[in-house]
């Protein structure tokens, strides 16, 4: 990747944290934790690998991208309205009733999203049966879905790995955030899915492993992953939940909650001094 290139994603993903930020402080709910530590790739998915069009959200020829951890929506919803799906200001109706961005993604009310997801281990299910769709009708997009790595404790999630490997769906390229942290502790508190690596590669999978925050590592994954044939490929994407806000990183109480007004001007600061940097200011 071109150093102009990789400065532009750098300053995407900047300007999503701050979306996210803007997003979950006005619900004065939701959570951030996995949604900053995702922010990095949803960026590099929007602004530089997806095949998709604002003005046509349903674009029959679209990549699709499905969030399976759904709870993390706020970076999506970050990502969109920087990529000109729908205004930025509209992040601040984040989970206001009668408003199109829900707490979780919702594919009837807000563009740009192509399933409804939340409960965990659906949305790697839904992600398969649309490249197995493609692979039927012969259509050349590509399917592109994020798992939380506490999701990765759901059985149905190796049931949607099973069946992937067994339809050669080499049009299927998944990442697990593993960010070692989820709701109620670490992974190892709760129940380790690890070794998350090799049980892919037990299930036939192509494995990438990287540090999610690197655009050229994330780059290089997806250009890997993408001249795979034969069988889909998974990025395991070591992450820091809360990454970009001081207090947030590696702090599992971040997972869903809400910051107060003066925790939001303290991250909102530190966000913008990496920005301005970034911009050269």
């Amino acid at each position: 990747m071109d150093e102009a290139k990789k400065l532009e994603l750098q300053k995407r993903a900047c300007k999503v944290r701050m979306g996210i930020l803007e997003g979950v402080h006005a619900a004065k709910s939701g959570h951030p934790g996995g949604s900053l530590s995702a922010a990095d790739t949803i960026t590099y998915l929007y602004f530089s690998e997806l095949k998709v069009d604002p003005e046509n959200p349903k674009w029959e020829e679209r990549d699709r991208f499905v969030l399976s951890k759904g709870h993390c929506a706020p970076a999506l919803y970050a990502a969109l309205a920087e990529r000109g799906f729908f205004p930025v200001e509209e992040l601040l109706s984040l989970r206001h009733i009668g408003a199109m961005l829900q707490g979780h993604p919702d594919m009837k009310k807000t563009p740009g999203i192509d399933m409804s997801t939340g409960s965990l281990g659906q949305g790697i299910s839904a992600a398969c049966g649309m490249a197995l769709a493609a692979k039927l009708s012969k259509q050349p997009y590509r399917v592109y879905a994020m798992l939380g790595d506490g999701e990765l404790e759901e059985g149905m999630v190796w049931e949607a790995a099973m069946f992937a490997a067994h339809y050669q769906l080499d049009n299927l390229i998944i990442v697990v955030d593993n960010n070692n942290l989820q709701i109620d502790g670490t992974l190892a508190e709760v129940c380790s899915p690890e070794p998350v690596t090799d049980k892919f590669e037990a299930f036939g999978w192509n494995v990438v492993s990287i540090n999610g925050h690197d655009f050229d590592a994330i780059d290089a994954a997806f250009q890997q992953a993408k001249a795979v044939s034969g069988k889909p490929s998974v990025i395991v994407q070591k992450t820091v939940k809360g990454k970009g806000v001081s207090f947030m990183e590696d702090n599992v109480a971040w997972h869903g909650s809400a910051p107060n007004d003066a925790q939001y001007e303290q991250a909102m600061q530190e966000l913008k001094a990496v920005l301005n940097e970034l911009e050269g200011k």
